[in-house]
């Protein structure tokens, strides 16, 4: 390990950080530890008032960057004697997003303070926090009428996932937070600064990722929206604009250097150069090895689906996709960005809330064994993958689960399936907003938790897909795609890359295990996606007036049809 060039990528999840240690010039993992966050449930301030409200706590970030970075360093020491911190040439942060946090103006989270330790509001305000549904709505209806090309990159709808959003709701419900805050920071910018020694908003960069997607960040317009635009919402939102800056930048560049205080804390040596920050699911891609036409799906609480376009090719605007930015994925290229609200979370609810045949035979285990000896279409049940609302094609959080087709026999096993099978039908619908609009989608590569333990869900979305299902070589893909940035930030002369192309070439690859879709099967799930696909629209669309009441007799002929 002696002359080993190696990269450490930290991934703040929604529940834990976890980071690795790894060579640069195969990819290989020597080292992994990962922190679950303390506070709340799972990591998770939740309000059992407010199915909405999910926040987390910014000193839990920095306790989980210091335990994990520790353990690995001890990790490497205990396997190889000649293992030496100073090998160490990069770091890379990714996080979940958009889920920004109040800080003063020495960019201290508020959190941190005495006065508002204990306040929700106070806290870093999690990606998938709905509170600020009423405020996107708003955000959305007048960019529409004044500005219609901040909706047009960022697929036509503003979400309550995203940054305005919640910076408005806090500003509506909580006016002593916004006001004691000098301005908002992504999760996904604080951390690079913390370790960079540049918190303070006068010196922070904002990474593209963040503010293209979330924040309708374009330099078209300028950067962010225009101060008289965010006025009109609210005069301190006008306010705020000027606290954010003209300019972003992709993780080819680097947020700092380590600074010695963070050093000494970590037991690494000062002066390591850190990557800008970006969202799980981007670097998710980059350690997937995204490029044209590889779409890289990120299964896991929620999905999303990734992909890139050459910058200098046209491209059209995307109705329904979470933005579509220059340079946020990978510089060069368009970043899209698509995914679903729920969909771990929709098994999980399932299993710990519902807790169908009781601890002994409501497990995922237990269901997954029962659920594999089921045909598709055997069950005759149909669901909608809503359950945390629709991120993509509709954008529209105030949507709701749906299970149609129960009878008197139907069985949790049955109920587990469809649910499966609901989430691959969202997943197909993405897929194929993106070829409508000209991005053609040649291969798909999976990460992420779900599909390294659950083979069944493997197989249902390649038979859903109709498309052989790949999976990224390692079970931490976004973050080996941080500590790919590592690499390319350190650059070439430190031992590590100058591009992007060359570092994904050596520290990628996918798995020699592949899902093949079954023609039988996809046979089937084409009927039962055009009945998926009518509820969507019923349920979705308010333009829609066509009739359902074909969709539970169809389901019972298909059902018919598997059980002969």
């Amino acid at each position: 390990m002696g002359t080993r060039k190696l990269t450490l990528g930290l991934d703040y999840g929604t529940n834990s950080v976890r980071t690795v240690l790894v060579d640069v010039a195969n990819g290989e993992e020597l080292a992994t530890s990962i922190h679950e966050f303390e506070t709340g449930e799972a990591g998770i301030i939740l309000d059992p008032a407010d199915h909405n409200l999910a926040r987390q706590k910014p000193s839990d970030y920095l306790k989980g960057v210091q335990v994990t970075v520790k353990e690995v360093v001890a990790e490497a020491k205990n396997a190889d004697k000649d293992f030496d911190t100073s090998q160490i040439i990069g770091i890379g942060i990714d996080t979940t997003g958009s889920t920004p946090l109040p800080v003063d103006k020495n960019g201290t989270p508020l959190s941190m303070l005495g006065e508002f330790k204990d306040n929700p509001n106070a806290q870093a305000w999690l990606w998938k926090d709905h509170t600020g549904h009423a405020e996107a709505a708003e955000i959305t209806e007048l960019a529409k009428k004044e500005h219609p090309e901040y909706l047009a990159k960022c697929g036509g709808t503003y979400s309550s996932e995203w940054f305005f959003s919640k910076i408005l709701h806090c500003l509506r419900v909580d006016p002593k937070v916004f006001d004691a805050a000098y301005t908002w920071i992504e999760h996904a910018d604080y951390m690079p600064a913390v370790l960079t020694g540049t918190t303070k908003p006068q010196t922070i960069k904002r990474c593209r990722c963040a503010a293209g997607h979330k924040a309708m960040f374009n330099n078209d317009w300028g950067g962010y929206p225009a101060k008289d635009f965010l006025a009109k919402l609210d005069p301190k939102l006008g306010q705020l604009r000027d606290t954010l800056s003209d300019n972003t930048y992709a993780i080819d560049q680097r947020a700092g250097d380590l600074t010695k205080d963070w050093a000494a804390k970590l037991g690494l040596k000062a002066g390591i150069p850190v990557a800008m920050g970006a969202f799980d699911a981007h670097l998710g891609g980059v350690g997937s090895g995204i490029s044209t036409g590889k779409l890289v799906k990120i299964i896991g609480t929620s999905t999303c689906d990734m992909a890139v376009w050459p910058a200098d090719k046209e491209l059209a605007d995307i109705p329904g996709i979470c933005g579509i930015v220059d340079g946020s994925i990978l510089p060069g290229f368009w970043g899209l960005e698509a995914g679903q609200s729920a969909v771990g979370d929709i098994f999980n609810w399932f299993v710990n809330y519902i807790q169908p045949g009781g601890s002994a035979n409501g497990s995922h285990e237990a269901l997954t064994e029962k659920a594999a000896r089921l045909k598709p279409g055997q069950s005759g049940l149909l669901a909608l993958d809503w359950n945390n609302g629709n991120r993509t094609i509709l954008v529209d959080q105030r949507l709701t689960g749906l299970l149609l087709g129960q009878t008197l026999h139907t069985t949790p096993e049955e109920i587990y399936h469809a649910l499966i099978e609901a989430t691959a039908f969202g997943a197909l619908t993405i897929i194929n907003r993106f070829e409508e609009y000209g991005v053609k989608i040649s291969e798909v590569i999976n990460c992420g938790g779900i599909t390294e333990k659950n083979p069944l869900l493997m197989q249902i979305y390649a038979d859903v897909l109709g498309r052989e299902m790949k999976i990224a070589r390692s079970p931490q893909s976004c973050a080996v795609g941080s500590a790919i940035a590592g690499a390319v930030v350190a650059g070439k002369k430190a031992g590590g890359y100058d591009n992007f192309a060359d570092a994904q070439a050596a520290m990628c690859g996918v798995k020699e295990r592949t899902y093949k879709p079954n023609p039988e099967s996809n046979k089937v799930y084409q009927q039962l996606y055009s009945l998926y696909k009518q509820l969507h629209d019923a349920f979705g669309l308010e333009s829609f007036s066509g009739k359902m009441a074909n969709v539970m007799k169809q389901l019972l002929d298909v059902k018919d049809k598997a059980n002969r």
